[in-house]
């Protein structure tokens, strides 16, 4: 009300103290309200509105020039709040920015030091679990190196020998496999290659599976049958299972296991029971990274590797299946997985194995390892097929220009090692012998690599990828596969014309 009752143009003094009182209050809301505009402006416009309405209405020289004055102060005082409104902005937008840039990094701390110490967890376990057979097979070498220096070495002694060598190197290519296995994964090597599967089918197999390790364990083991079917890849919805079943037998000492599902709307629950131990509710999510094993602290190898449950949950969710777990210390645990309901009929669960038939080829090997070279080829030879070996694809294709300059030398079939001398790898030597016999021929690529990237450039040749260590089963298998599918697309393609 100051514009109001200050309004004297018959007294000077008062008026032009009210204009100056006016201009203080108008230029004292630029640093206290500018951070609300709407406040400052309902400021200014309770100031000026009385002074203004009296300067329209009284009319006078005087008049007009303080309030052309004010108007002028109003307009600057209203541009430099908006400058300063913005720069507060700015400033309020910025501090919050690093309070969320703080708190990311420091999420990020927090999962670098877990990620190290998972690391730390992983190379501590992994190097105690491979120095474990390694020392065993060392030990059994020495012992059989004691024997021939005797003479002494019986067929039973060798045989002997030969089993326990076996048992070692099944348990070393377990713990490579799985590792293999999460590296796989991690890659996104793995294709899912989904159809309607029958549980009823399904659980059949687990029933027969796991009903011997039931029968050796005294424990109950229950299957309820269900005709539902689901949309998943039949091969690893039967792993992330088989891995469940054999978590549970392993750590059920009494009671019993039991497999069996759910409808839970549009989707099947597939639920693995157990009268186990039962995992603590601040462990339960542990036990799904590597080589945790809550119940085997002394890293017991007939306990398993701790990897099972690492591949169930890389596997469930590639599938995009849901994973579960509820678990009562003293009580057991419940495993599930979650598979959306399929309508099409399902195709049949393929064999475990398919039936191997005798096949003896000519082989092309690079493998620029001596020791690993002269073994295949000591191997390949024994199961009746021809070998040209090399450590490069230039020896090979040496050895083999020699045997064609004294007769026939067919080839139907490169293996090759991924990783080879010079920077190489097995897909240029199979590119380079393919050219040397101009033609394609099927081939077939051995590598020891774990990593992630090595395996998708292998896995980018489209041609069929063995992991070392391998055993002759399935080097044998590998060989039937590649060259009886090359010979059905050949007879394919001439029926067609």
């Amino acid at each position: 009300m100051l514009g109001w009752v200050g309004f004297r143009p018959e007294e000077p003094i008062l008026f032009s103290f009210t204009a100056v009182v006016l201009t203080g209050l108008i230029c004292g809301t630029v640093p206290s309200l500018s951070a609300f505009p709407p406040a400052l402006v309902g400021s200014i416009i309770a100031t000026m509105l009385p002074f203004t309405i009296r300067s329209i209405t009284n009319g006078g020289d005087v008049s007009g020039a303080y309030l052309a004055l004010l108007g002028g102060l109003l307009t600057i005082n209203l541009y430099y709040c908006r400058t300063t409104y913005r720069m507060l902005h700015e400033s309020i937008r910025l501090r919050l920015e690093n309070v969320e840039l703080v708190s990311h990094l420091q999420e990020e701390r927090d999962r670098a030091q877990a990620a190290d110490r998972a690391k730390t967890r992983f190379l501590a376990a992994a190097s105690h679990d491979l120095r474990q057979p390694i020392h065993a097979l060392s030990l059994l070498i020495a012992t059989l190196a004691a024997l021939g220096q005797r003479g002494a070495v019986q067929s039973g002694d060798a045989r002997d020998l030969a089993g326990k060598a076996k048992s070692i190197v099944g348990n070393l290519s377990a713990l490579l496999n799985g590792l293999l296995d999460i590296s796989r994964l991690d890659a996104g090597v793995v294709t899912v290659e989904r159809e309607t599967v029958n549980l009823s089918q399904l659980f059949n197999q687990l029933s027969n599976e796991f009903a011997p390790t039931a029968n050796d364990r005294g424990l109950d083991w229950r299957v309820v049958e269900s005709s539902l079917q689901v949309d998943s890849d039949p091969m690893m919805l039967k792993r992330v299972l088989g891995n469940l079943l054999s978590n549970a037998f392993r750590y059920t000492r009494s009671g019993g296991v039991l497999l069996g599902c759910r409808r839970r709307g549009a989707s099947v629950e597939i639920q693995v029971w157990d009268t186990g131990p039962g995992i603590p509710a601040d462990q339960q999510a542990m036990v799904f990274e590597e080589f945790v094993q809550l119940q085997n602290p002394a890293r017991d190898r007939t306990q398993g590797l701790g990897l099972g449950l690492a591949i169930v949950r890389r596997t469930a969710l590639l599938l995009e299946h849901p994973l579960k777990l509820v678990s009562v210390t003293g009580s057991g645990s419940m495993f599930s997985v979650t598979a959306p309901i399929a309508s099409a009929m399902p195709a049949p669960l393929p064999d475990a194995k398919g039936s191997l038939t005798g096949i003896a080829v000519s082989i092309m090997v690079v493998e620029d390892e001596r020791d690993v070279r002269e073994t295949m080829v000591q191997l390949l030879t024994l199961q009746g097929h021809r070998v040209y070996a090399g450590q490069s694809a230039a020896e090979v294709q040496r050895i083999h220009a020699e045997a064609m300059a004294v007769g026939d030398a067919p080839v139907d079939l490169i293996i090759a090692d991924y990783r080879l001398e010079d920077s190489a790898t097995g897909l240029d030597a199979i590119q380079a012998l393919c050219a040397h016999l101009g033609r394609p021929v099927p081939a077939v690529i051995v590598t020891g690599d774990t990593s992630p990237s090595r395996i998708r450039e292998a896995t980018a040749g489209g041609y069929r990828i063995l992991h070392k260590p391998i055993s002759g089963e399935e080097l044998h298998e590998a060989i039937v596969a590649a060259c009886v599918g090359d010979r059905d697309r050949s007879l394919a393609a001439i029926e067609g014309t």
